[in-house]
């Protein structure tokens, strides 16, 4: 039997896939909104995040910049606010 995770077990890992997506670019991005937006997240948000962490950073990025559109699971409201890109702190 094995054991399913718990809430807080599946953000943490939703946390490190995040930010260790292979581009910083993509860490900025898809970290970034991660850090701004996990905190008010139930299940279903963070079941979409997880979806999404499983396409590929060059896809996310697109639908993100909005110059390709989303597949229909993953369109929505989240996707609309991660559209905006007003979590996106780039250190200098």
């Amino acid at each position: 039997m094995t054991d399913t995770p718990s809430f807080d077990q599946r953000l943490a890992r939703a946390k490190f896939r995040a930010w260790h997506r292979g581009t910083r670019e993509a860490d900025y991005m898809i970290g970034g909104y991660f850090d701004r937006y996990h905190a008010t997240w139930g299940e279903a948000e963070l079941a979409w995040f997880e979806a999404l962490l499983d396409e590929d950073d060059v896809d996310v990025m697109a639908w993100a910049l909005g110059s390709q559109p989303p597949p229909e699971h993953l369109a929505g409201d989240l996707l609309v606010v991660m559209q905006k890109l007003d979590y996106v702190d780039i250190p200098r």
